[in-house]
């Protein structure tokens, strides 16, 4: 309840100025339609206000005069009105869903479309439940804001006016009594509107929060980790307090509101009491006629629901702003790493003669960047934060190097060496702060990310696998592929005899993140879509880190044959993938502090030949297989 009794605790969430002006351009698509609705909701409102007048005519022209006749003609009227506005309301809803769940389409795909575009480094830092709220709470506010917002608007403004007009067509006096009115309606709402906006924002970043936390403990990676490291309390716990900000919120929120709803009663209340008595000393004047009173009765009624449907509108636009305005601020993020104006497809010489390319690291220097420049605090928790690196912390400094093409270049080193990060620049997911990385002699920052993720194939780790089947992860990379493709490439990775003696074979579902299948069958279907897809570059960052001897002796013997004739950069951690390299870099501290062959390395009795006593002593000469060594002679894990 903090947020009830002190209001200042949601200043800061205000619209940016310009939000309202960017969102008009996304209802100008639909023009034509929003004609049409526009057209259908005042024929609504100019029956609305009708209506009362034909009531006047049937008292005083009718019953009064004892006028069967007219009672019957007005009242068939009356029918053929009630006909003519059911069909005008349902034109109203089917136009006002149509733009609508256009609108939803043109905002979500625009949202996730900008998204994709994205720096790694974005999604490193963002929670993903609350990009995820975007797409959906945020989008759906935003389409309300054009489709069920204009069309109540429309129809509010027009019956306003239309009512106040009939109202004075018939009694000016009472008329104005109840204009005088008017402002003491609107006032409220302007003071109440924005405590509700805020609150609206700050309910939303929650939800989003919310959400975040489920999707981090729901997940299969999540579960598993609760399940061994976690105290279901303490996890309900953190839960139960997220929840707990949520309600509070949504509390008052609706205290909120609820305040605006009892004052606009009270005025309704004193507005009709001063009517009656006004219209009633007119009537007992014989200045109105009975007739004309009921009719000012009815009109009255049918002002105060315009002025509460403007009252609450102006709550519901701010609220509806606030999505826009969530939404701007995801569209707003540029990518970091982006194709330039000029970018135009790799040109990799050779290529169609069969030979690989030749990547070159020229002076790279590299620092991961800063939060608020990849991403947007209200996408990050806002009680945990990433850390910070600080400012002069850098992965890579003046990192020079040249792998030939067609040839296998090791990149070994201890832990946060820079290894990764290297690779990470070969494929243009971060962009050097200073040098360049060239392919066959072209920077590719002056390439186009298509072509370049056409010419690199990477393999990470920690490969990942979508919810889907086995047949849609290898078609990921090769959407043409056949048949026979798929079958080849899984049988070249090892994996096809897996596959085969599945029930549902390639048409198996893998699970979330790939957790169906073990962690060596998982790298190996992701090795099956390297292949698939056949790049004249190759990255591989510990490919075979989850395989045992076995299998990874197997799929050496598949890369020595899939690499061959391209360029391959390796992050290795497996003496047999060293000893094979046509080049080794020794990276420490963001530097390359030697480079040669195996031998060569060993004998200069440096940096290398320290980590190969450590590292890889255990695992020589294949004689003693890494995982059937005896436990007393293994590297401590």
């Amino acid at each position: 309840m903090r947020m009830l009794l002190d209001p200042d605790a949601v200043k800061r969430h205000k619209l940016r100025p310009g939000t309202l002006r960017r969102a008009v351009p996304y209802a100008g698509r639909y023009r034509g339609l929003l004609a049409l609705l526009l057209i259908s909701t005042a024929l609504h409102a100019g029956i609305v206000a009708v209506g009362p007048i034909i009531l006047k005519f049937i008292i005083d022209d009718g019953l009064i005069p004892k006028r069967f006749d007219v009672i019957v003609t007005l009242s068939l009227v009356l029918v053929g009105l009630a006909l003519v506005d059911v069909a005008a309301i349902y034109c109203q809803t089917w136009l006002s869903a149509r733009v609508g769940q256009g609108l939803l389409y043109d905002l979500r795909t625009e949202v996730f479309a900008h998204v994709q575009r994205q720096a790694i480094a974005f999604f490193s830092r963002t929670q993903t439940g609350a990009l995820v709220s975007r797409l959906n709470t945020d989008v759906i506010g935003a389409q309300q804001a054009i489709t069920t917002l204009l069309s109540q608007a429309t129809s509010t403004i027009l019956t306003l006016v239309l009512v106040i007009l009939t109202m004075a067509y018939l009694s000016w006096q009472v008329t104005l009594v109840a204009l005088a009115m008017i402002p003491l309606f609107l006032l409220p709402t302007k003071v109440i509107g924005r405590k509700l906006q805020r609150l609206t924002r700050r309910r939303m970043e929650l939800d989003a929060e919310m959400a975040s936390l489920m999707n981090e403990q729901f997940n299969v990676s999540g579960a598993m980790l609760a399940k061994l490291y976690g105290k279901p309390e303490r996890d309900a716990e953190a839960f139960a307090g997220r929840a707990a900000n949520v309600r509070d919120v949504a509390t008052a929120g609706m205290v909120w509101g609820q305040m605006l709803v009892m004052i606009v009663t009270v005025l309704s209340a004193t507005t009709t009491a001063m009517v009656y008595g006004l219209g009633g000393k007119l009537a007992i004047d014989g200045v109105l006629e009975v007739g004309t009173l009921v009719a000012l009765a009815a009109l009255l009624v049918r002002l105060f629901g315009p002025i509460n449907q403007l009252s609450n509108m102006h709550v519901q636009v701010m609220a509806a702003l606030v999505s826009f305005d969530r939404i701007f601020e995801v569209l707003d993020r540029r990518p970091l790493v982006e194709d330039r104006a000029d970018a135009g497809p790799i040109r990799v010489a050779g290529a169609a003669d069969g030979v690989a390319p030749e990547i070159e690291f020229d002076a790279v220097s590299f620092r991961f960047p800063k939060a608020e420049d990849v991403s947007l605090a209200s996408l990050e928790s806002s009680s945990t934060r990433a850390p910070e690196r600080p400012n002069d912390a850098w992965t890579l400094r003046d990192v020079s190097f040249r792998a030939p093409g067609g040839r296998l270049t090791a990149l070994v080193g201890p832990s946060g060496a820079g290894k990764t990060t290297i690779t990470h620049l070969v494929a243009r997911l971060y962009d050097p702060d200073s040098g360049a990385v060239r392919i066959d002699g072209e920077d590719i920052r002056d390439v186009t990310l298509r072509s370049l993720a056409d010419t690199v194939g990477v393999v990470t780790q920690d490969a990942h696998l979508f919810h889907d089947t086995i047949r849609a992860n290898l078609l990921y990379a090769r959407p043409d592929a056949t048949e026979r493709e798929l079958i080849e490439v899984c049988d070249a990775a090892r994996i096809w005899e897996v596959i085969s003696s599945l029930p549902d074979g390639l048409d198996t579902r893998v699970g979330e993140r790939g957790y169906r299948l073990s962690g060596g069958e998982k790298q190996r279907v992701a090795l099956a879509r390297l292949l698939l897809k056949s790049p004249p570059v190759v990255v591989l960052d510990e490919a075979t880190a989850h395989l045992d001897s076995e299998s990874e002796r197997a799929i050496q013997r598949v890369l020595d044959t899939a690499l061959a004739g391209r360029t391959s950069l390796v992050v290795a951690h497996r003496l047999s993938t060293v000893r094979r390299a046509d080049q080794i870099l020794v990276v420490d501290g963001g530097r390359i502090r030697e480079r040669g062959t195996h031998e060569d390395l060993l004998a200069a009795g440096g940096l290398y030949a320290e980590l190969y006593n450590i590292q890889f002593s255990y695992q020589a000469a294949d004689a003693v297989p890494v995982d059937s060594a005896p436990a007393q002679g293994r590297a401590a894990v």
